[in-house]
């Protein structure tokens, strides 16, 4: 992990990632494997095949998932993986979460996070992607996001999981005297169908662990499938029923203390001065520490219980110091507005010439419309915790997280410890969203723990401070216009989008001495990269200079770029007399995925059928994270309130290894934008968040929840995700639906500024 910032100065960026010269780097090294992380932790009887499979001699099969559990079925997938080339039933296993190691790098994140089109195979793209996979494996960042977790793991967890087995009926073949290639196995059991003998896994796992695995090992086809492709029980499920201690604000360690936080509620400010001679004077209190951090100025508390570190960070005086950043909402867009207007953008991908379309277009085929998001807090319903204990020079974090690799380059920061001397648990994850791969709880429960005199301290923040004080999603502002024919189909389209980049706020948090710069894909993803045939087209970026801290919010740049890229379509639609999904039908005739999602949903929903007076309909389209996705929005009004009636949504992620748990992603997704879409936003006053719990940050409730209906294609040539696609395009379809229902265009979000939601 200290590496990084070696790559990253003999590397340039282009969008999300870095992509190195192969010359870079040596082909040996990028070919040789980590070593396992089992190795070292195996139990007496224990044998580990390779980082994701342990049998033990009384036949307990463990399968190491690599990526966090936060409620989107992972675990049960990417065991199923292993499972099913193992030739395991889900019931035979047991898993737990890998230890934190480059190990269990992820490459599928930053390969498809490369700054072109999904569509776009060219040679150009490909090896661009193929170079991100290299630096990937040098960078080694061990995380869960992007939805990438399935895509990255498909192959090699298959492998893993093939190459134990093969190396187990290696062994039984040396017992029984017959060629491997004879042998069969089933359900943890390799079988000599000649002679009826057979040993258990746990029976050989001793004598194959000393085998190498063959050279050459044959995946099952898909055909052969006997556990993915199909619905399973999820295997974290019991678990979350029976109220099990899983989460990390469920961690209770022998002579445990307890902590919370205050920090500097203005972004990137620090603290002048603090009292503490009340708080320490409360019963049960025993410090009050400064925390000087990258991700924040303040006080933290150590104290016997959590409500009574709770009530002594209350009764802590604290002088603040004021942040750099805007003190208002208004000065924010003041900043997005100029940012807009000013010189410097950034493209990734131009077609034609839309310049000297406008420049000879006639004004009145000429449409324009600027639209505007708000900052967004993740709002996960685990509050942000973890505990950290710092005993005899080691240091054990128990975490929610989903970037453990990151956890332990922050211990490393902080003690000084090496690599060796420090342990990372991934607990399960109350919600993630992308809030916690931000290292900034575990970072300040380590550094509590400093002062604990080797006792473990679980550190829980207030709802109230997680969300006043961020990353958020960034705001942001854009321009479109477009020049339409005589048809009504747009000659030439041209979107200019300002925000804040994520991946400058992120990094510069995660790895402060790591330089960054370039362009950001993820200010545009959602507008550059879609299935359009538009003749003459360009989006670009514009870096907007504001110090709030922002982060990887579900679904990242597409949360706001589809918003906007797609309510656009419908405008174009609107001006050009043409119906949404005939446009649609136009637009995307290069683009048979596209259109097949497109069409289905629309058959889904019965779009053609007028609806009775009161009601009305909003498509949108996404292609993100790998997944073509398509949905619509039926709402009625009744009293001038607007209920959500029911949403149809396809997609297609190419290849779906569990469709019932790849349908309940897109349903969260699709029901977690309609929240944002439909009340939250973050805004700021004297430079400081005005909001701070569900009262004024509130989301959907279960009352106004519409009947979601999903279905799967599987034609696109590419492995896509379940657990961000199914957001974009919920909020403009919602946006879409109110314009055809009222006639008002709403570009700005939340539209509850004018609109009533029932």
């Amino acid at each position: 992990m200290a590496g990084i910032a070696k790559i990253a100065r003999r590397t340039f960026l282009i969008g999300s990632a870095a992509i190195a010269g192969g010359v870079a780097f040596g082909y040996y090294t990028y070919k040789k494997p980590f070593a396992n992380p089992l190795e070292g932790e195996l139990a007496k009887g224990e044998v580990s095949f390779n980082p994701y499979v342990k049998i033990s001699t009384d036949n307990r099969i463990t399968i190491i998932a690599p990526r966090a559990e936060m409620g989107q079925g992972s675990y049960t997938t990417l065991v199923a993986l292993v499972a099913e080339e193992l030739d395991v039933t889900l019931e035979q296993v047991s898993i737990e979460h890998g230890p934190a190691s480059p190990a269990y790098f992820n490459r599928a994140a930053l390969t498809e996070g490369a700054p072109f089109p999904q569509f776009d195979d060219g040679l150009l793209a490909e090896s661009v992607r193929g170079t991100m996979g290299v630096v990937a494996k040098f960078v080694a960042l061990q995380f869960t996001g992007g939805s990438s977790s399935m895509a990255d793991g498909y192959e090699k967890m298959r492998h893993a999981g093939a190459a134990a087995r093969e190396t187990l009926k290696a062994a039984a073949a040396r017992q029984f005297g017959v060629p491997a290639s004879s042998l069969k196995t089933e359900a943890g059991t390799v079988t000599d169908p000649a002679s009826g003998r057979s040993l258990t896994y746990g029976a050989l796992a001793l004598e194959a662990a000393k085998l190498a695995p063959p050279d050459t090992i044959v995946l099952r086809d898909t055909s052969k499938w006997k556990i993915l492709g199909k619905p399973q029980p999820r295997k974290d499920m019991l678990a979350k029923v029976t109220g099990a201690p899983i989460f990390g604000v469920d961690v209770d360690l022998p002579d445990m203390l307890y902590g919370t936080v205050r920090m500097n509620p203005s972004p990137g400010a620090r603290m002048k001065s603090f009292d503490a001679t009340a708080a320490l004077a409360m019963p049960g209190i025993r410090t009050v520490v400064a925390i000087d951090s990258p991700y924040g100025h303040g006080i933290g508390v150590i104290a016997d219980n959590t409500w009574r570190a709770f009530k002594a960070a209350d009764a802590v005086t604290i002088e603040w110091d004021k942040g750099p950043g805007p003190q208002s909402s208004e000065a924010i867009d003041a900043i997005l507005t100029t940012t807009l207007n000013g010189p410097d953008s950034f493209t990734l991908r131009t077609v034609g010439d839309p310049d000297r379309i406008f420049a000879d277009a006639p004004q009145d085929k000429v449409i324009e419309a600027t639209y505007d998001v708000p900052y967004l807090s993740h709002a996960a319903m685990e509050p942000m915790n973890a505990t950290a204990q710092f005993k005899d020079g080691i240091l054990e974090v128990w975490s929610p997280n989903q970037g453990p690799t990151l956890v332990k380059a922050v211990g490393s920061r902080i003690t000084g410890l090496d690599d060796d001397r420090i342990k990372v648990h991934t607990t399960f994850l109350g919600g993630g969203f992308g809030r916690r791969i931000e290292p900034d709880f575990s970072d300040y429960a380590i550094r509590l723990a400093l002062h604990a005199d080797g006792r473990p301290v679980k550190v829980t923040w207030t709802r109230e401070e997680d969300i006043s004080h961020g990353p958020y999603r960034p705001a942001a502002k854009a321009r479109y216009k477009a020049v339409l024919d005589e048809t009504g189909l747009p000659r030439a389209m041209v979107g200019s989008v300002a925000s804040p980049s994520v991946i400058a706020s992120a990094v510069a948090r995660y790895y402060p001495d790591v330089p960054i710069g370039g362009p950001d894909n993820s200010l545009i993803d959602g507008a550059y990269n879609q299935p359009y045939g538009i003749a003459n087209y360009r989006i670009d970026g514009r870096k907007a200079p504001i110090e709030i801290p922002i982060g990887f919010w579900r679904s990242v740049g597409y949360s706001y770029n589809t918003f906007m890229h797609e309510s656009f379509i419908d405008e174009i639609a609107a001006a050009g007399k043409t119906d949404p999904l005939a446009l649609r039908r136009k637009l995307m005739a290069d683009y048979p995925v596209a259109l097949a999602v497109v069409e289905k949903v629309a058959a889904m929903a019965d779009w053609q059928t007028v609806l009775p007076a009161g009601r009305a309909r909003g498509m949108a389209f996404a292609l993100s994270f790998g997944t073509w996705v398509a949905e619509v929005v039926e709402i009625s009004q009744t009293d001038g309130a607007i209920r959500i009636e029911k949403v149809w949504c396809a997609a297609d992620p190419g290849l779906v290894l569990d469709p019932l748990n790849f349908k309940a992603q897109m349903m969260s997704g699709i029901l977690y934008g309609l929240s944002a879409a439909m009340g939250q936003e973050i805004t700021f006053a004297d430079g400081v968040v005005q909001q701070s719990n569900f009262h004024d940050y509130d989301a959907m409730r279960i009352n106004q929840c519409p009947s979601v209906e999903i279905e799967l294609l599987q034609n696109s040539p590419r492995m896509g995700g379940a657990g961000e696609p199914g957001t974009p395009p919920s909020m403009p379809a919602l946006a879409n639906a109110i314009f055809a229902l009222t006639g008002k265009r709403h570009r700005r979000l939340p539209p509850s500024r004018e609109v009533t939601f029932a």
